[in-house]
């Protein structure tokens, strides 16, 4: 049964699954592992735990990062900047309208991935000829959205505080003008976007709150106001000790009145007798 473990490449990045192999690896470690792209250093962030069916097959875990794999990273970090700086020449020589990001390389040199922003589809063939006669290494080009260029840049947001997609957040979920609106905010654009130009993530953790708050009461008023409905077994058994009652009372000669006018005779016996006597008086004087 192998070992599975969880690597992260980057601080708030997806999460890969590696075989772990026979490595006593823990939260926290830094691993080489080799992917598609090439060797690259990533943190364990999910211990290795036991999978009974795997799919797919997984790509073993190499070593524990060296001294000497630090090293090479250290001297990789001046290597993307010079790349950088070549590529950006380059684009303004070809007058290419688009914006470079940044430049990564894998901890090998075998491929360097150049990410950038643009409008529309931009035709690189010859900035990746130009690039790749300079560093003699694979060359690819990657375009990215605002929100992707804001989370690898970086940066404060109008609270002050960094930003959210740069600190914590893995992906990116949808916000829209509903949100803003249902929180009675002011639909300013500028106010309610944040450092990448689109509206604020925050919105929506602010949204699903209020919704979850607005659904809980609405579920306990609802809860209020319905009352329980009695099975039709205990409104019979009701009525039954109801009758018994009645007919109980009767036996000791104080039952409850059927009629309306035996209520009402019993209710005002004052009343009756003086009708009565009303009646007779005239009948003596006769």
């Amino acid at each position: 049964m192998p070992e599975i473990v969880g690597i992260r490449f980057k601080s708030c990045g997806k999460i890969y699954d590696f075989d772990a192999g026979n490595l006593a690896l823990r939260r926290g470690d830094k691993v080489v592992i080799e992917s598609e792209f090439g060797l690259n250093i990533g943190s364990v962030v999910e211990p290795p735990h036991p999978v009974e069916d795997s799919r797919k097959e997984l790509k073993k875990v190499l070593r524990i990062v060296t001294d000497d794999d630090l090293r090479q990273k250290t001297a990789n970090e001046k290597f993307e900047q010079e790349a950088r700086s070549f590529c950006y020449e380059r684009i303004m020589a070809r007058g290419l309208p688009m914006k470079l990001v940044r430049a990564e390389a894998t901890l090998d040199k075998k491929r360097i991935v150049f990410y950038f922003t643009a409008d529309g589809r931009i035709d690189f063939r010859e900035l990746v000829k130009d690039l790749a006669a300079r560093f003699k290494t694979r060359i690819e080009m990657r375009q990215i959205g605002v929100r992707d260029k804001a989370k690898l840049v970086g940066g404060f947001g109008l609270c002050g505080k960094e930003l959210c997609c740069k600190v914590f957040l893995t992906t990116f979920e949808p916000i829209s003008i509903k949100m803003a609106k249902q929180q009675d905010l002011t639909l300013n654009t500028g106010k309610l976007s944040g450092s990448c130009g689109r509206l604020m993530c925050c919105l929506g953790y602010e949204y699903h709150e209020g919704s979850s708050i607005q659904e809980t009461r609405e579920e306990k008023a609802k809860a209020a106001s319905e009352e329980p409905e009695i099975p039709t077994e205990l409104k019979e058994a009701e009525s039954t000790t109801s009758e018994d009652t009645v007919r109980g009372d009767a036996a000791d000669g104080s039952a409850a009145p059927d009629t309306k006018d035996e209520q009402q005779k019993q209710a005002h016996p004052q009343k009756r007798r003086r009708r009565r006597r009303h009646k007779k008086k005239p009948q003596k004087n006769e």
